[in-house]
């Protein structure tokens, strides 16, 4: 076997590992038009043949550069020749303001998750290798990256109900190109991967600079590992401090404030930003000084919020209660029609069809209810509740007792909590 037929199976055969234990009959893949993406693609069209799986490719244009359309009009020519159905998708959310690569990180996968469905897509491959990997473990430890963030970048997760699949993290960006050379297949290098106002292109020269210390891709690829064994030590280990301390009551979480303060620093730590993230349906949590205070309040028996949180501590049956719901600032100007989802985790469904709107029950829909109300909730978490209004009558508070105000006829209506992060416990044990 040549060299190039042997470098060409050893990089299929890595490839095809990530779809070992699962293979699905529909996969997408996203292509840029850069090496790295044009290498799966290949890799990808020979492997969905080989599989009888259905191949499908998408380009997302932001929008943000004038080359972007050459880029994805290449993109699709290579497709139509491979007989690849291909798809580009168009951001136009650009406001000019915030972080513009992660708006933009955002809105690629929520633009690729959406095209995924409309064509019963469950999986979608991405292009990152072993140098992204070492890469953003640089750019994560000048920003002082606990264990979570030097892991990096996982070679399969689940997000917006789509598998997110990285079958190259273990390769090379220099096998891949030389792979492309091999089938003289030409790409398109993005030029800013040269421009060194980007942390990433900041992070691959340090890495050039280390080469001569033996620290190249695969050594730091060897410790992310290792972080990575630490990281899963420590899910489980927060995941059974959760079981001990963690209750859920329609949507707010209890915490046994004498079982968690059982719990090892770094333990309480980590499942205070999980719950946080879990109530808020946030990616992210909160960090430093804000959650280390947050953490005291918890331990000192003291009310305070946080990450669109409310701690709430009070007296149950002679025992101190200590209940995190949901903020009622941070949902005052959350509203959606019945059928939709209502701040990212509640689903209501409704047995009459009209102008009805889901929003926060709120003191103005609290005062229409009866004065029994909070049998179930405490008042501040009912207030932060979704609740049905035609204008501002309100019609039901599905979560209260009573659920309708007296006098008005009887609906149906239910509230069923959708969670995008899934159950707060098993939640712990996937990112």
């Amino acid at each position: 076997m040549t060299d190039q037929n042997s470098n060409s199976a050893m990089l299929k055969h890595f490839f095809a590992s990530a779809f070992t234990f699962d293979k699905p009959s529909r996969v997408g893949v996203a292509v840029s038009g850069g090496g790295d993406s044009m290498a799966l693609l290949h890799l990808m069209v020979d492997w969905a043949a080989e599989n009888n799986v259905y191949l499908y490719a998408v380009t997302v244009d932001h929008g943000l550069r004038s080359e972007a359309k050459h880029e994805a009009e290449f993109v699709a020519e290579t497709c139509e020749k491979l007989g690849v159905k291909h798809k580009t998708l168009h951001w136009t959310g650009w406001t000019g303001t915030g972080n513009l690569q992660d708006a933009a990180r955002r809105a690629r996968y929520a633009l690729m998750a959406d095209w995924a469905k409309t064509e019963d897509i469950t999986t979608i491959a991405l292009g990152h290798t072993a140098d992204d990997q070492a890469e953003t473990f640089f750019m994560r430890l000048a920003r002082a990256s606990g264990i979570d963030g030097l892991t990096g970048m996982q070679r399969r997760r689940l997000s917006h109900d789509i598998t997110w699949v990285r079958p190259l993290l273990m390769q090379e960006r220099f096998e891949l190109r030389q792979y492309l050379r091999d089938l003289r297949q030409p790409w398109i290098d993005d030029p800013s991967n040269d421009d060194e106002a980007f942390d990433r292109v900041k992070a691959r020269k340090a890495m050039a600079a280390l080469s001569d210390l033996g620290i190249d891709a695969h050594v730091v690829g060897r410790v992310m590992d290792h972080l990575s064994q630490v990281q899963s030590a420590l899910d489980v280990a927060t995941h059974d401090h959760a079981i001990d301390c963690v209750s859920e009551d329609h949507g707010d979480l209890i915490l046994d404030r004498k079982a968690f303060a059982h719990g090892a620093p770094e333990v309480n730590r980590r499942l205070i930003s999980h719950l946080l993230k879990w109530i808020s349906s946030s990616d992210y949590g909160p960090r430093g000084m804000k959650l280390q205070e947050f953490m005291s309040a918890i331990l000192r028996g003291k009310n305070a919020t946080l990450h669109g949180v409310r701690l709430t501590v009070r007296q149950v049956d002679g025992a101190s209660e200590m209940r995190l719901s949901r903020e009622f600032s941070a949902v005052a100007d959350e509203i959606c029609t019945i059928d939709d989802i209502w701040d990212g985790r509640w689903q209501i469904t409704c047995d009459k069809t009209q102008d009805y709107l889901v929003r926060a029950l709120g003191e103005d829909g609290m005062q229409q209810l009866d004065t029994q109300t909070g049998k179930n909730l405490p008042r501040e978490s009912l207030k932060s509740t979704p609740a049905v209004f035609l204008g501002d009558k309100l019609v039901s508070a599905p979560l209260a007792d009573p659920q309708v105000p007296q006098g008005q006829p009887k609906i149906l209506t239910s509230a069923k909590l959708i969670h995008p992060r899934g159950q707060v416990y098993t939640s712990l044990l996937s990112h």
